[in-house]
């Protein structure tokens, strides 16, 4: 099996996927056998998409103070 990520190509009215060489050389395919493909498009998550979605019960400027607080206790020492 061969596993990588790989865009797709205009081809004609079509849409084509190059194998990369390299990975060629982990399986002995041939010109024109067939094989099965299965597409998964690739997801990226963006900040705007995350931006805004926590739901924190507690107030930001509280929690940095928290945060403070601990780093303080563990590295004053």
């Amino acid at each position: 099996m061969i596993e990588f990520e790989v865009e797709l190509k205009k081809w004609g009215n079509s849409m084509g996927i190059l194998v990369p060489k390299d990975k060629l050389k982990k399986e002995p395919l041939k010109v024109k056998q067939k094989v099965r493909a299965i597409i998964i498009p690739v997801k990226t998550l963006k900040v705007k998409d995350i931006f805004g979605k926590l739901d924190l019960k507690i107030p930001t400027g509280k929690l940095l103070k928290q945060v403070d607080k601990e780093l303080d206790s563990k590295f004053s020492k």
